[in-house]
This record gives C-alpha cells, structure tokens and sequence, in this order.
C-alpha cells in the first residue's frame, strides 16, 4: 500500500469487466465452487480447464511481514481462518510473500519458532502451540506450505503475490524494496526466487497464479527497466511453471500501465498473462475531500480507463488486487470513495 497510516482495510481482488459497450460472446460462467485447474485466458476473461468464465473474489492474506508467517495463526487455527474466508464467499486468496523467504538462506533456515523469537514475540508462541502446532517447530517454507495446502482443501484458489524483497511492511517510496536494482532489490535474485516459487508448487491444483511483483515505485522506477524486467520475470515464472497465470503490475504503486497503450510485453506465451492495478481513496484525498464528488468520480474513473483500463479493450483481463476502505466507516474520503467505487462496478459490468 500506498499509505503507512495505520488503519483497518478492506482487501478485495477482482477482476475488472469494463467496457463501453457489453461484449457479445461471454465463455460461460463457472456455477459450482470448484474449479478445473489450470487456469488461463479468454481475451479479456479468466477461464478455468473446462473453458468456464472463472470470476476472482479473494482476500489478501499477509505473509510477507517480518515473522514471515501468515498473520493470525497464533490466534486461529489455520483451518477456521481458511473456512471463514470460504463461508464469506470468497474463492482465493492473494498470499503474499517476502523474496528473502527463497534466496536468503539465514532467514529461510528458521524455523516459525525462531521468526518469533528474533523479533521479540517470544508470548506469541503459546498461541501457535494452541492453535497450529504443527508448523511451530517446521521450516517458515514449510509452514507457508501448509497454509496453502489448507487454502486448498477448504476450496480456495491461491495467487502467490511476491510483495517485498526484505520482509516488513510495504510501501515506501524510499524503502530499498520499490524497483529493481534498489538496495533489497537486486533482479536476478528476484528472477531465481519467482523460479523456485514457481517450481515449488508446480502441480498444486490450486495454486492458479503467480503475481511477480507488487507495487513497483520509487525515484529509480523507470519503462524500460519494467519492459525488460518484466518480460524476464514472466517468462522465468512461466517457464517453471506453465499452469499458472502470471499476473503483471506497473509502475507508480500499482497505478500506472499506460505504457502498455502503445507497446505490449513481448512475451513467448500466450493464455496466461494478466494485468494488475491498485486503487485507494488515499491516493486522492485531498480531491475526495475538498472536491464535488460526482465530479471527483467521474475524474477518478476517466483516469483509472487512461492508466490501465484501455487494457481491457485491448483484451486483456485486468485485476483490481487491492482496493480497501477504513471499515469503522467514520473517514468520509474512504466513504465517498467506496460509495463510487461500487456504483462504478455496477455501471461498468465490473464482476467480484
């Protein structure tokens, strides 16, 4: 995220469906809660191994903070957090990733018992003990394995999305951890660690899809290093792992795809590629706060279409893997924000 305020959001992924007039021939859509994997594409749409329009709605799960674990098993069993994202109506999860957690290997060394340790939540391992038992003693890979495992047997898909190099919170501008070749970020580590990721959970059914990086900013962000970066990190995740679809995100926090307008990826696949974008209230606040807020709206929209929704009428899908609100309902930005944000799917034929 953009922002460091501290302040509980909303994550929801979709997958946008926008277009100025409704496309004629739709694959049809998938009715049961399970999925034939692998996924790929149809023009704009995802669809699953029967050739069914698969629609994404997920939640993101975080697992790329310093203890490198999925946040909340030392007070929940992996298994209730899993059917409770279910028995919401959710289908995946977006589980993110630090890169340190494949190509470091004094971190990768610890075990989920030492992660707590090092960072001083030493009163938090009782909880584990509780509530996962099993992944206390095991490897952080292992653990992060067990996670996704559980993910599937509960019926949900899984986007592994690489969110940050050094594991902690993101984003800053600043943080050594925005674009390729800042101080955490060096590329061709980053090209291993999507193989190994890729090649480790080859052949798990419900492992769909692969985001290569999130949020790619900072003063050293440039397009021709995210051309070639890119297109490097598709085809190594590919290439390891042809089942799952890549899914590729642009510059400026996850805003900014515009390039693509006039040049696309160069890629040697076909069927497997998405585009992803991030959109928050708090990166207009002053507009949502001060601005007539129809006229704000209808700004914001005609800016998201210039800066990755054309993407859709090029045929490609595109993904909205994070949008969020401050859920006390008491900030009028995000208010106002969200208000519009769920009109604009109803009248773009966006589908959660």
């Amino acid at each position: 995220m953009e922002s460091k305020r501290i302040i509980t959001f909303l994550f929801l992924l979709s997958i946008f469906s926008i277009n100025s007039a409704f496309p004629t021939v739709l694959p049809p859509a998938k009715k049961s809660a399970v999925v034939a994997s692998p996924l790929s594409t149809h023009g704009r749409w995802i669809v699953d191994g029967d050739g069914l329009r698969v629609k994404l709605s997920c939640v993101n799960w975080p697992s790329h903070l310093e203890l490198m674990v999925a946040e909340g098993l030392s007070k929940q069993p992996v298994d209730v957090i899993s059917k409770k994202i279910f028995s919401m109506g959710f289908n995946c999860v977006r589980l993110t990733w630090p890169l340190f957690l494949v190509t470091n290997d004094s971190l990768s060394a610890l075990t989920v018992r030492q992660s707590f340790q090092a960072i001083g939540l030493s009163e938090s391992i009782a909880g584990l003990q509780a509530n996962n038992p099993s992944i206390v003693d095991g490897s952080l890979i292992n653990a992060f394995q067990a996670v996704v495992s559980n993910l599937g047997d509960n019926n949900l898909m899984v986007i592994l999305d690489n969110h940050i190099s050094k594991p902690g919170w993101c984003c800053s501008g600043l943080d050594g951890n925005g674009f390729f070749g800042d101080q955490y970020f060096n590329p061709d580590l980053w090209i291993m660690g999507l193989s190994k990721m890729a090649t480790m959970f080859r052949g798990i059914s419900n492992v769909v899809g692969m985001s290569l990086r999130n949020e790619l900013r900072g003063p050293n962000q440039n397009v021709t290093d995210w051309y070639r970066y890119m297109q490097n990190g598709a085809e190594a995740v590919h290439l390891a792992n042809p089942d799952v679809l890549v899914v590729i995100s642009g510059l400026n926090f996850s805003k900014d795809l515009s390039f693509l307008r006039e040049q696309q990826l160069n890629l040697s696949f076909t069927g497997k590629a998405v585009f992803e974008a991030h959109w928050y209230g708090f990166s207009n606040e002053e507009a949502w706060r001060d601005g007539n807020t129809n006229e704000v709206c209808s700004c914001m929209v005609d800016k998201l279409m210039r800066m990755s929704g054309f993407l859709l009428d090029q045929g490609w899908p595109l993904f909205i893997s994070e949008f969020g609100i401050d859920l006390r309902g008491t900030n009028a930005i995000d208010n106002r924000y969200f208000a519009h944000l769920s009109l604009f799917i109803l009248l773009f034929y966006i589908y959660i």
